[in-house]
């Protein structure tokens, strides 16, 4: 075996052979210049080495031009990925919903058919039975109406603007009462506060950050009043000394004086997450049954969809929404209805875990024992580090489920020599970017949130350490 190690070794090109090979094939040449093509020359050598070292060579390496020629597609495709800033990611934090990385993965279904309907024609806006021109909403409203019970929808691009939108239509230079504990900031800055603001909306704020009772609301209505707006706080919690009106409470109050009643969900669910371990949060379903005349909620959340912002109630209201310009301003194109549209259908096919995020959140502590020893057993030979299987925590994220602690288990990495923060921006800092965490003064991969291909990316970085770690920083990015 070491004979035959050796033997491919010697086939593999020097970096200024396989660099004029490179500098000879025009998909290469006529895009990038000396330096990018050498840099990514001699990354392609290096990952050829190491897939040598560990005796996974391919069929075709049984020559140098074959070689050579593995060695410029490798090249290429490095070069191709040099100039995309957007791009794939190893999400080994444990975190589902991880909001820096785009929040929920699609299921692959849907993937599918988001590019099926990408690299083709489709009837976004046509009708099909008449010839004459359709509404992109309608693909998406029967699903919606028949998911969660309400009499309309209506998609726009994010929550936010579903918020916006909202305050827009029914509240522009009026007032709508909102509990000063429901007061939430979003992420990023974003403030409800602000939201409604920037939708024209005049805020009036009721009780105290603790206790608001259904008087207080009922004090604050005024001729001037618009709306009554509901704020879930699905991002944080208050607890002890504290009381808030439930839902049905405020429908009733505006059934009393006719103001309609918004109830903003945040992440929003169509399943009781308490069937996976997760603590009871409110469904879409329940506000939409509590008689909420309005009900916003995420796409890309607890729905595990694409970024959109849905809004569910009565048919009257979302037709008034429909109507205002700046819904043109806020609709979503074709590819995320797709997506919308491929996830919905999931969920009325009771596919559940063919949704990534529940499938993930539904994972067992022993599972994922079994999959993190096979990480450590995969590193255990890589020279300059030390790895162990121990218990830890994974979380939801994405501002969903605060205080849930979803438990898991930890293939945790220390280096023998260097710090750990250094192997953490090793890591981070490749090919292919993987995002892990300190904990217990180890760097922890949770396989709770790898997808498949991941731990095989995983190891061939770390395979990489042994020859990269006493280099600079700058040098870790190959």
């Amino acid at each position: 075996m070491k004979n035959e190690i050796v033997t491919k070794l010697s086939l593999l090109p020097p970096v200024h052979e396989a660099v004029n090979a490179a500098a000879n094939d025009s998909r290469i040449s006529q895009v990038y210049n000396i330096n990018e093509i050498t840099w990514a020359v001699r990354n392609a050598l290096a990952r050829a080495r190491q897939i040598i070292m560990d005796g996974e060579d391919c069929e075709d390496w049984k020559s140098r031009s074959g070689l050579t020629a593995w060695v410029l597609e490798e090249a290429l495709t490095e070069l191709k990925e040099l100039g995309s800033t957007l791009k794939k990611v190893v999400n080994a934090t444990g975190v589902i919903l991880h909001t820096n990385c785009g929040r929920a993965v699609l299921a692959s279904q849907v993937a599918d058919y988001v590019s099926r309907l990408a690299s083709n024609y489709n009837n976004l806006e046509l009708d099909v039975r008449t010839g004459k021109r359709g509404s992109r909403y309608n693909h998406v409203e029967e699903l919606l109406k028949e998911l969660t019970g309400a009499e309309s929808s209506l998609v726009v691009n994010n929550n936010a603007a579903a918020v916006l939108l909202v305050m827009n239509t029914f509240a522009r230079q009026k007032e709508v009462i909102v509990s000063r504990g429901e007061l939430v900031e979003i992420g990023g800055s974003f403030r409800i506060p602000e939201v409604l603001k920037a939708g024209g909306a005049i805020l009036t704020e009721v009780g105290t950050t603790n206790r608001t009772w259904l008087k207080d609301y009922k004090e604050a209505i005024n001729s001037e009043t618009a709306l009554l707006l509901k704020v879930h706080t699905s991002n944080y919690r208050i607890q002890g000394f504290t009381h808030s009106v439930p839902l049905q409470e405020l429908v009733e109050l505006g059934k009393e004086t006719g103001i309609p009643v918004v109830k903003d969900l945040g992440s929003g669910s169509l399943i009781d997450g308490s069937e996976y371990g997760l603590p009871e949060e409110p469904t879409v379903q329940e506000a939409v049954k509590a008689g909420a005349s309005l009900v916003t909620f995420s796409g890309d959340k607890l729905l595990g969809g694409p970024q959109v912002g849905i809004i569910v109630g009565k048919a009257q209201l979302i037709e008034q929404l429909k109507a205002n310009q700046l819904t043109r301003a806020l609709r979503v194109d074709k590819l995320t209805l797709a997506a919308l549209v491929a996830t919905l259908q999931l969920y009325r096919q009771k596919d559940i875990t063919k949704i990534p995020i529940w499938r993930m959140i539904a994972k067992k502590q022993e599972e994922l024992f079994v999959e993190a020893r096979k990480i450590k057993d995969r590193i255990d030979d890589i020279i300059n580090l030390e790895a162990e299987v121990m218990p830890a925590f994974s979380c939801v994220g994405g501002g969903a489920f605060p205080m849930a602690e979803l438990p898991t288990a930890v293939c945790a990495v220390k280096p023998k020599e260097r710090s750990c923060r250094d192997l953490e921006n090793f890591l981070r800092q490749g090919r292919i970017p993987i995002l892990t965490r300190l904990y217990k003064e180890k760097v922890v991969i949770d396989p709770r949130t790898l997808l498949p291909g991941d731990e095989d990316i995983i190891v061939s970085r770390l395979k990489q350490w042994p020859e990269a770690h006493n280099n600079s920083q700058d040098n870790y990015r190959y």
